[in-house]
């Protein structure tokens, strides 16, 4: 989740973002964990939060923050007819199908997620703390890595 604007971002920063999609404040996309995204996500610490989301956090953002990608056009995954147009021939047919695969990361995990429009979340309620949002999560800040307590924040924000 992208919890920084695009002031006074440096390049490559601002190039990793672009490559997670995260191109606007309180975007949030999943990501496949390999050596090289964990490189990634170090490099753009500062200005995002990420975390490993619960099954019931994947199936709340794309039941009720979902939009699907079909002829590049951002349609909002209302049915499984949305899922299936766009995931049918990847054995996908339903949201199901879909909240499983990026849950469990399977075979299809990267036409799934790039099928996912990146989810544009709202302020987080309550807000983030005025002092505390430029530091790091283990200084009891918001930025970087947050592990499961990422589910917390997603909850706060649909």
């Amino acid at each position: 989740i992208r919890i920084r604007g695009t002031i006074g971002v440096s390049p490559k920063a601002k190039k990793v973002m672009q490559l997670f999609r995260l191109r606007q404040l309180h975007n949030a996309t999943f990501v496949k964990l390999n050596e090289a995204t964990i490189r990634m996500l170090r490099l753009i610490e500062p200005y995002v939060t990420y975390g490993y989301p619960t099954r019931a956090t994947v199936q709340k953002l794309i039941y009720k923050r979902g939009f699907g990608k079909i002829r590049n056009q951002r349609i909002p995954i209302a049915d499984n007819s949305v899922v299936e147009e766009g995931l049918g021939s990847m054995d996908i047919c339903c949201t199901a199908d879909l909240v499983n695969e990026i849950y469990n990361v399977g075979d299809n995990f990267k036409q799934a997620n790039n099928f996912l429009w990146p989810f544009k979340l709202s302020n987080p309620s309550g807000g983030f703390s005025r002092k505390t949002k430029l530091l790091h999560f283990m200084e009891g800040g918001e930025a970087g890595a947050r592990g499961e307590e990422i589910n917390k924040l997603v909850k706060r924000m649909i």
